[in-house]
């Protein structure tokens, strides 16, 4: 929607306009990459679209160098892989809207839930929203040992942090510019979610979630995230609740 989004409710004391960056960290998605910018483009809601790639090798830069004069996105290439955190910031940096929204390249993640997940901002409800997998919205079924890691890694969020989340690992994270503006985030791969969610948190900065569409992909179709990184976003909820 040009010319940003609207503040609405009875807590809006007056029309306050918002403007929606959406960063979208890329590896290897040669398959999904000009779909996933349809639809982002589709919504209608989008002021500024980041795209990071994070030294793709599959043909996925030679796509986006396609749309290299286009006016709606701005293009970073990493000259070699380092990782989604490390992608996710380089976006966030380049970002100048109000909002900042990241948005998965492979089609996990549904951009028409985007206006469910503005809505609790516009309310003035909230400064951070997640788009949680598990408060019922639509989705096709999970790998089983997938929600079990997720599971543990809710409950250990919330034990530490003294919490209720259902989807502390959700990719949807949508919060206001001047949340981030001050958190010093290190992560450069995976671990992206807990430090943010441990650092976001520790502020007592509350977390609205909000039930998303769900489509996740098996590994033979390009899923990245393994096991092992279960247990590095373990040690960083550990780490992050000691530490700055």
């Amino acid at each position: 929607m040009e010319g940003g989004l609207v503040m609405t409710g009875k807590k809006a004391d007056k029309k306050k306009i918002y403007t929606l960056s959406i960063v979208i960290p890329v590896y290897n998605e040669i398959n999904t990459i000009e779909e996933i910018i349809k639809r982002v483009q589709a919504t209608g809601l989008v002021d500024e679209i980041i795209l990071v790639d994070d030294g793709s090798s599959d043909g996925t830069r030679d796509i986006l160098n396609r749309y290299d004069r286009d006016p709606a996105l701005k293009i970073i290439f990493h000259k070699k892989n380092q990782g989604k955190g490390a992608a996710v910031m380089t976006g966030i940096k380049q970002t100048t809207k109000d909002l900042i929204l990241i948005q998965d390249a492979d089609l996990e993640y549904d951009p028409r839930d985007y206006q469910a997940l503005l809505q609790p901002i516009l309310e003035n409800l909230a400064d951070v929203v997640y788009g949680s997998r598990f408060l019922g919205g639509p989705r096709r079924s999970i790998l089983f040992w997938n929600m079990v890691a997720n599971k543990i890694l809710n409950f250990t969020t919330n034990i530490l942090y003294n919490n209720i989340l259902t989807d502390m690992e959700t990719g949807y994270k949508l919060f206001k510019r001047e949340i981030i503006e001050d958190l010093n985030i290190r992560a450069r791969g995976f671990e992206f979610e807990p430090e943010f969610t441990a650092k976001i948190l520790k502020k007592h900065v509350h977390i609205y979630e909000v039930p998303i569409r769900f489509t996740p992909r098996l590994y033979e179709e390009g899923k990245k995230i393994r096991m092992k990184d279960a247990f590095i976003a373990i040690w960083s909820l550990v780490k992050y609740r000691f530490v700055d």
